[in-house]
Parts: structure tokens; sequence; C-alpha cells
């Protein structure tokens, strides 16, 4: 009998967050699932992990059907190097992220927390892919997503991914049956315009919230925005070699080691 894949899930909102648990419905009929998540949510770290101070894992028990499942105190990208090192006694066959609560299309990469647990699966040699709905609403249905994920997994499972490389998906907010399809897309040039919200405690002093708007500076029919505006699942490969490769030989063009 062909022994089933190993299948780590995480995310960044938490272990007992909707969107999690969908994703662990999804998987518990494609593998063997471990479960490593944080405690409490965090999203936003971004690729952070946790160095000055300690961390504590538990192992709990939410689904009746998974065997391991462990709440983490620290972030995703922690979640993922404790299970790799500490918990699982072999490499899982795959990493999947989420399902988030929220976009992680476009610039939001940088900052998710979600996606940062599937690069540092990735750099860890480990197939991964994030997913995302965007609906931020703690109640979102996820119920539209799951098909596809299905689908996506075994793509992955059957065929690997480039090295380097992690998938970035994200599903609009729609019916199954209004999804018009998946695009392979490049990830939109876009930011956020950023404002601080201030404001004054009961004892007079300030402090802020970070508040602002996300702003799409990119009309290409490529890109992840255009494709979930129009219906579709996007499909960002993401890699996580920073080098600017285009830039190196207008770099060595500045000849810096000239009069050494």
């Amino acid at each position: 009998m062909k022994k089933k894949p190993l299948i780590l899930v995480t995310n960044d909102d938490g272990i007992s967050a909707p969107g999690i648990r969908a994703l662990i419905s999804v998987m518990k009929t494609i593998g063997d699932v471990v479960v490593v998540a944080p405690d409490s949510p965090q999203s936003a770290t971004g690729h952070a992990i946790t160095i000055n101070s300690t961390l504590s894992i538990n192992k709990i028990n939410i689904d009746p059907d998974v065997d391991s499942e462990y709440s983490c105190s620290g972030t995703p990208v922690d979640c993922v190097k404790f299970a790799v090192n500490e918990i699982l006694d072999r490499k899982p066959d795959l990493c999947v992220s989420g399902i988030n609560h929220g976009s992680n299309s476009s610039i939001n990469v940088i900052y998710s927390g979600t996606l940062s647990a599937a690069v540092e699966a990735g750099i860890e040699g480990i197939p991964a892919i994030g997913f995302s709905l965007l609906d931020y609403n703690w109640n979102a249905d996820f119920e539209p997503a799951k098909s596809f994920i299905k689908k996506i997994t075994l793509q992955v499972l059957a065929n690997g991914l480039p090295d380097g490389v992690i998938l970035n998906v994200n599903f609009p907010k729609l019916k199954e049956n209004e999804i018009k399809g998946i695009k392979i897309c490049r990830q939109a040039k876009a930011m956020w315009m950023e404002e601080f919200d201030k404001r004054q405690n009961p004892q007079g002093r300030d402090y802020y919230w970070l508040t602002g708007k996300f702003v799409n500076l990119d009309n290409g029919e490529d890109t992840d925005e255009w494709a979930l505006e129009k219906g579709y699942i996007s499909i960002v490969p993401v890699q996580f070699d920073l080098t600017a490769h285009h830039a190196i030989q207008q770099l060595n063009s500045w000849k810096l080691n000239e009069n050494k």
C-alpha cells in the first residue's frame, strides 16, 4: 500500500481560526496531518522569529481525527522551525499555510506571516503553499475554496515545485460556481498608503493605531490583483532568493575596485 504523504499545516491567524480548521479538513482527505500553529493571532509578523524570549509548545486536540496538533507561543516561522526540528521524525512531503483571513496578494506577501511560514518550509527544502481568502471576517465562508485547494495540493504533491519556489494562492470572495478559474500570475506592483490614527489615553498620553489603504499601481492583466478582481483564483510562484539578478551587471559597471 502506498504511504500517505506527511503534511504540515500552519497559519498566522492562530490554531483555532476557522481558516486553518477548513484547511485541515481538506488535508485529512489527502495525507497524514500534523498541525503546528500559533496559540494566538500572529498576522503581519512577516518572517519574524523568537530569539529574545522562550517558546512554549502544547499538544492539544481540537480535531479528533488529527492525532498531532500543537499550539506554539511563537510566530508562524517559529512553528515551522519547531515542527521540522523537534516534532516530526521525517521531513514532511508538503507544508500548507492558511487559509488566511484576508488577502495576501501583491505586496502583502512581504508582511504576511502565512506566506512567511510557507517560505520557511521552502528554505527547509519542503514544497509549500500559502492559501488566503479575500475576506477578513472571522466567520468567512471557506467552503468554495476547498475543492480548489485539494486540486492544487494534489498537483504539487504529484509534480513538485522548482527549487526555491513556493506558491502564493489567493481566492476571491465568491461562491464556488462564481469562480471563473485559476490564473498563474505575477505579483502586482502595489503599496499601502499608511496613516497613523493619533489618540490619547485617559492619562493624556498620545498613542497611535496604524491604518491606511491599499493602492494598486499596476494596470497589467497578468497580475494577481487583476485576476482576483475579475473573479479568478490567483497563483503566484514566489522565490525567496532576494537577489536582484538584473542589477548585478549595472552595479559591476561602477568599477568599485578601481584605485584600490
